[in-house]
């Protein structure tokens, strides 16, 4: 099950008011990606937020289709009153308004992913120890 990563540039020294924000997140209607069709492309597994001095990065495990995510996402209204209420805190960017806004953002603050490991890819799992 892959992940990504979306990186925010936010003023140092606001931690505890980033945490408020995402402690007051609004989930998902549904954690099922749709393509453009309304058909099912993947799920949401889940998500988590870190941050520290300037960098906030949220983490998203999904399966499927990773561009239904920013489909999704961009859809929902938690994640529109999220971007509103991170404005202020923001270094680089306004907030995205729309969808097409959200989905370009998403894509810009994407981090690139150089190792994901889990229980399904252990060596452990494909050859379990002899007694």
């Amino acid at each position: 099950m892959p992940y990504a990563a979306i990186r925010y540039r936010v003023k140092p020294g606001c931690e505890d008011e980033l945490a408020e924000i995402f402690d007051g997140f609004q989930r998902v209607d549904s954690p099922v990606l749709r393509d453009e069709n309304g058909e099912p492309a993947g799920r949401l597994l889940g998500t988590a937020v870190f941050v520290k001095d300037d960098i906030l990065v949220r983490i998203i495990h999904y399966e499927g289709d990773f561009f239904a995510i920013a489909r999704h996402m961009g859809a929902q209204q938690g994640v529109h009153q999220t971007e509103e209420r991170l404005a202020p805190y923001l270094t680089h960017r306004a907030p995205a308004r729309t969808p097409e806004e959200f989905r370009a953002t998403f894509q810009e603050a994407l981090m690139r992913s150089v190792s994901e490991l889990s229980v399904d890819t252990h060596p452990e799992e494909t050859h379990p120890a002899r007694p």
